[in-house]
């Protein structure tokens, strides 16, 4: 029953016990400091249940690594990363951090898969930002008033979040045109722009 690697990258075989658990803790400590993530849980973009909703993710980036045959390739965590985030928060974030995220759990499973658990010792390590989702909080206070006159405010405000740099990894929140939830209260969510582009 030993798994093969189906031609993937340098895998030395299944994960260990212990490397999965580094995993697993690991997916943790880079959801807690993820700030689109956190926004969208703080401010209940999935309802009551956005935290539950947040470890269901954190759950299926797991199990993905862990109980699913590789390669593992990039556009595929990407993408279930995207339809999750879709799915469970109503929700697109424009600022690219599901790429950066996803590329952190690569190296990170490669790192696991060699007992070498250095990158998640820096993230132990490392303060969570206090401040990002209070800061959040007050501009997703603005959306919540849900006013058609306050649209171009809210573009012209995503566009200075976008430019102020990678350390503060800018959110764009639920983007529809003009967000109008249904009676369920879902959000139709456009679809990305040209992701899937490279082969």
């Amino acid at each position: 029953m030993a798994a093969s690697n189906g031609g993937g990258g340098p895998g030395p075989g299944p994960i260990s016990a212990e490397a999965e658990a580094a995993l697993g803790e690991a997916i943790r400590l880079v959801f807690g400091r993820w700030t689109a993530l956190q926004m969208a849980v703080e401010n209940q973009w999935g309802g009551r249940d956005s935290r539950a909703k947040a470890d269901q993710l954190g759950e299926s980036i797991l199990f993905w690594f862990c109980r699913t045959k590789g390669p593992y390739y990039f556009e595929d965590l990407v993408d279930m990363m995207y339809d999750k985030i879709s799915e469970s928060f109503n929700a697109y974030f424009e600022d690219n951090s599901i790429e950066e995220v996803a590329e952190q759990f690569l190296i990170i499973h490669e790192e696991c898969l060699q007992n070498n658990y250095s990158s998640i010792e820096k993230l132990r390590n490392s303060p969570v930002p206090g401040n990002a989702v209070s800061q959040s909080r007050q501009i997703v206070g603005d959306d919540d008033d849900d006013s058609d006159s306050s649209d171009d405010g809210d573009d012209t405000s995503m566009v200075a979040d976008e430019e102020a740099g990678p350390e503060e990894m800018a959110v764009d929140r639920p983007r529809p045109p003009k967000p109008t939830p249904d009676a369920d209260g879902w959000t139709v969510v456009p679809p990305r722009r040209g992701g899937r582009s490279k082969k």
